[in-house]
């Protein structure tokens, strides 16, 4: 292995601050000159895609078209169908793909890449909005588009200036602004999000509420509270769960009685068989409803520095319990 000087280590880090710090100022600028003509048309470009009918079609060659596969990829998981599509594969086919209801984003930092422009007029032809992000407000793409939104950076972060750089930054972080923009339009809320993210941990955290993951009937467990300790005792030893909640005739909840309850009976060496179970237990325990997110259990447990949680209907009626071992084999946290 080869190792470097340590003027060659300070150069490298003196060119990833260069390099971030002239990114930075990129979307600095951006925000900056969003003011007035340029609110304008992002204002309106967002009113095109808002009332989209069809899909949003995104497309861009070389670095640009990875935004745009990034870019598509935001719109898709937050509410709005979007597909990338390659303006080379466009101009042999895949243009079929692009009806008279959709809206076509367009990334090009130069505003002039042939083979956008060489289709762009067949798509103004069907019918459907086009939106352009380039840095060149002068060029045959911005004047083509319905709404031009200008994302130019002063130079790039390259030393030569020539690969892009900062100028895909700048792209990306217009894309996902469109992106937000046009979510929050929407009203798009964390559950639609996480049904697009049904497999990932996001997903699970939303999507999964107290009752999937509650052990509910003859798993939870329960003792009279006209029982004696014993019979509680052993309905802790066989549940599992470090506790048995107690409930009246009706199944109402009136306490719990956990191993930290019997640990303080002996602490104080008090005998099982003359004290009643109404005297041992803990009344008023911390409930939720089945209904709630399982998440929220999960917060619920960490504010009250409890492990165990006793499940309710909206009559105090036990439901089922659940515990921390329960939330991570469901993989809430």
């Amino acid at each position: 292995m080869t190792h470097q000087t340590s003027a060659q280590n300070q150069r490298a880090i003196d060119l990833a601050r260069e390099t971030l710090a002239i990114e930075a100022e990129a979307i600095l600028t951006l925000q900056k000159n969003l003011t007035q003509k340029n609110a304008e048309k992002f204002a309106y470009a967002i009113e095109l895609l808002l009332a989209c009918t069809g899909r949003i079609v995104v497309s861009g060659i070389g670095k640009s078209g990875h935004i745009g596969r990034k870019v598509a990829a935001t719109f898709a998981s937050t509410g709005s169908p979007a597909f990338f599509v390659h303006p080379a594969e466009a101009s042999h086919g895949d243009l079929g793909m692009v009806t008279q209801h959709d809206v076509f984003v367009a990334f090009s930092n130069s505003g002039e890449t042939s083979e956008l422009t060489a289709i762009v007029p067949i798509i103004k032809r069907t019918g459907a909005k086009l939106i352009a992000l380039t840095g060149n407000p002068e060029s045959s793409l911005a004047s083509l588009a319905d709404s031009h939104i200008n994302v130019s950076v002063e130079k790039e972060a390259c030393p030569l200036n020539l690969a892009p750089t900062a100028s895909t930054t700048a792209a990306l972080a217009m894309g996902d602004a469109l992106a937000v923009a046009l979510l929050d339009a929407r009203g798009f809320k964390p559950e639609d999000f996480a049904r697009s993210h049904p497999g990932g941990n996001l997903g699970r955290k939303l999507l999964t509420h107290v009752r999937d993951v509650m052990r509910g009937g003859s798993e939870a467990p329960r003792t009279n509270i006209k029982a004696s300790i014993t019979d509680a005792l052993l309905e802790i030893t066989s549940k599992r769960m470090g506790m048995t909640v107690v409930v009246d005739d009706s199944q109402k909840v009136v306490g719990i009685f956990t191993d930290g309850d019997l640990r303080r009976l002996i602490e104080k060496n008090i005998q099982f068989q003359g004290t009643s179970l109404k005297d041992a237990m803990t009344p008023n325990p911390r409930t939720i409803s089945p209904d709630l997110l399982a998440a929220e259990a999960v917060e619920m447990m960490e504010r009250h520095r409890i492990n165990q949680l006793v499940v309710v209907d909206a009559n105090g009626v036990l439901m089922g319990a659940l515990n921390l071992h329960d939330l991570f084999a469901a993989q809430v946290i």
